[in-house]
């Protein structure tokens, strides 16, 4: 996407949507990521403005993080035990910690905000890096059957009587990259919020784990450990082979 990079895209304006905005899964994902870590710190990549991060915190697990933007970290440190996690500023894909987690963790499709797949290959490698001889890589994502058969498409995200959302993407099979802008047209303006992501099926995602030394334990259809179906989305759980 013409203009769009990871590193100055998730501005103020992004930081601040995400601190309003909840899928409402949150309990169900700590209760998960608490029952792995089995009272060990865990690790966030791509922590944002701690929508999983704290209430993993609240159930007593020790909860450190990785972001990219700064302003996500601006807002995680306003909301409450927000300052007291230790966050470092970079890349998940290469920013090290000095130290190993008996979790790590990757949720809401972010794996794909990484643009290549020499990229995602890293994530998983920083991963393995971070974890404990016995611990545990969780991955949450969308199959992208979820998306695809798909070249490009728009179609109405949220209509309002004062305004309508459209979801404008384009999709590229050669890199796997989806274009994607959230645009909004109201009677105060027009707003974009565009993402770009690299999909990866879960069966991509399992060798690059094997290529940074990890294996695929266990694979679910969700946060309640629903059976996958291959229809929607995965929680996939890696371990060090």
């Amino acid at each position: 996407m013409q203009g769009f990079t990871p590193e100055t895209s998730f501005g103020p304006e992004v930081a601040a949507l995400q601190e309003a905005h909840v899928r409402g899964d949150e309990d169900a994902c700590a209760d998960f990521l608490a029952g792995l870590a089995s009272g060990r710190a865990a690790l966030e990549f791509a922590i944002g403005a701690g929508r999983v991060a704290l209430p993993l915190s609240r159930r007593g697990v020790r909860v450190d993080g990785i972001e990219l933007s700064q302003s996500m970290v601006d807002v995680l440190r306003t909301r409450p035990g927000g300052a007291e996690l230790d966050v470092r500023v970079g890349d998940m894909a290469t920013t090290s910690m000095d130290r190993r987690y008996g979790l790590v963790y990757l949720v809401y499709n972010t794996i794909f905000n990484i643009l290549t797949q020499d990229g995602q290959v890293e994530c998983f490698e920083n991963a393995a890096r971070h974890l404990d001889h016995d611990g545990a890589f969780v991955i949450e994502a969308a199959v992208p059957s979820a998306w695809l058969p798909i070249h490009s498409y728009t179609r109405p995200e949220r209509v309002e009587a004062d305004a309508v959302t459209l979801d404008v993407c384009s999709y590229d099979p050669a890199t796997q990259v989806l274009d994607e802008n959230h645009v909004r047209i109201a009677a105060d303006g027009i707003r974009f919020a565009p993402i770009a992501c690299r999909l990866a099926w879960p069966s991509e995602l399992d060798l690059m784990a094997r290529i940074a030394g990890l294996e695929l334990v266990e694979r679910w259809g969700g946060w309640q450990r629903q059976p996958y179906t291959g229809n929607d989305a995965h929680v996939s759980i890696y371990a060090k082979a």
